[in-house]
C-alpha cells in the first residue's frame, strides 16, 4: 500500500521504485528534429554513451546510434511532428536497491513536442540576466554531462523568475563563470571569442562544439577556452548562450551592462548554412 497525495491505496504507483525519481538517477538528451532529421546525431549519441559510461550502466547490445535515431524519429513521426520538433530520451537504471541499485541495465523513455519554425533564428527581445550564487556548480566530471539532477537549474529558474531576469549565469565553487541555466556561455572582448573550458564545470554542450568550430572560420576572431570571472562580464562586448534547441541567445544586459549581438548574428548565419549543407 502507498499513500499518493492523503490517498492510502493498494495500487502501485510507478514512481515507488523508479530510481531516475528516488535518486536521479538517470542521464538525458535533448535532441532538436529538422525535417525527419536529428541535428548533430552523432554528437548527441556519443555524449549519452559517454554519460552511460560515466555513472556506470550497462550500455544494451541494441542501443546503436541507428537504433537511437529510429526510435526518436519514430515517434515524431507518428505525432506528425517530425519537420521541426524537439525530443528528450532519457536512460534510467532499473528498479531495484537503494542507493546501491540491484542491476545496471537500463530502460528509456521518449517524448517530444513540436518547435515553431526550422532554421536558427536569433531572439532580439531583451534578455537581462544575473549571476545565481544560492548554490555552485562542482568542478568535476558529473558537472559535464546531462543527469536528471538539475536541482540547481530550478532553484535558479525560480530565481530568475521572481527578479525579473530571463536567465541566471552559474558560478562554480572557486567564484568563476560556469554556464547559463539553459546553455554555455560565450564572451567577446574586442575580437577574442571565449568560454570557460569544461574543467570549469560546464556542461559539455553540443552546441557549444558547434559554435567553436564554426566561430574558428570567421576571420578576425581568436578563439579561447579559459576561465571568465564575473568581472571579466562586465568589460565585454558581447555575450551570448547557445544550447541546440535555441542555437544562439544574445544577452542584451547584465548588471548595469548593455551588449551588442554583431557577432551572434553571424555565427547564426553560418550555423544555419552547415545545417542546410548537410
Amino acid at each position: 500500500m502507498i499513500n499518493f497525495n492523503g490517498n492510502v491505496t493498494q495500487e502501485e504507483n510507478i514512481l515507488t521504485q523508479n530510481r531516475a525519481f528516488l535518486y536521479g538517477d538517470g542521464v538525458f538528451e535533448t535532441v532538436k528534429i529538422l525535417n525527419n532529421k536529428i541535428l548533430f546525431l552523432e554528437d548527441h549519441y556519443f555524449r549519452l554513451m559517454a554519460s552511460m559510461r560515466v555513472v556506470r550502466m550497462e550500455i544494451p547490445m541494441n542501443f546503436t546510434m541507428e537504433y537511437f535515431e529510429e526510435q526518436i524519429l519514430k515517434l515524431v513521426q507518428e505525432k506528425n511532428i517530425s519537420n521541426s520538433a524537439r525530443a528528450r530520451i532519457t536512460v534510467y537504471r532499473n528498479d531495484g536497491g537503494l542507493y546501491l541499485p540491484k542491476t545496471n541495465e537500463v530502460s528509456f523513455l521518449i517524448h517530444a513536442t513540436p518547435l515553431e519554425g526550422t532554421l536558427y533564428v536569433v531572439n532580439t527581445v531583451e534578455y537581462e540576466v544575473d549571476l545565481y550564487k544560492d548554490f555552485y556548480v562542482t568542478k568535476q566530471l558529473l558537472s559535464s554531462i546531462k543527469t536528471t539532477n538539475k536541482m540547481i537549474n530550478v532553484t535558479g529558474s525560480i530565481f530568475a523568475h521572481e527578479n525579473g531576469l530571463a536567465n541566471c549565469i552559474l558560478v562554480n565553487d572557486t567564484k568563476n563563470v560556469v554556464e547559463a541555466l539553459q546553455g554555455n556561455l560565450f564572451m567577446l572582448t574586442g575580437k577574442k571569442l571565449i568560454t570557460p573550458p569544461i574543467s570549469e564545470g560546464c556542461l559539455n554542450g553540443i552546441m557549444r562544439k558547434q559554435i567553436l568550430a564554426i566561430a574558428k572560420k570567421v576571420e578576425g576572431i581568436e578563439i579561447s577556452e579559459e576561465i571568465i570571472s564575473p568581472f571579466d562580464l562586465q568589460k565585454a562586448d558581447e555575450l551570448f548562450l547557445t544550447n541546440v534547441i535555441t542555437g544562439i541567445q544574445p544577452i542584451t544586459k547584465y548588471r548595469k551592462k548593455d551588449f551588442t549581438s554583431n557577432l551572434a548574428h553571424l555565427l547564426v548565419q553560418k550555423l544555419n548554412e552547415s545545417i542546410s549543407e548537410n
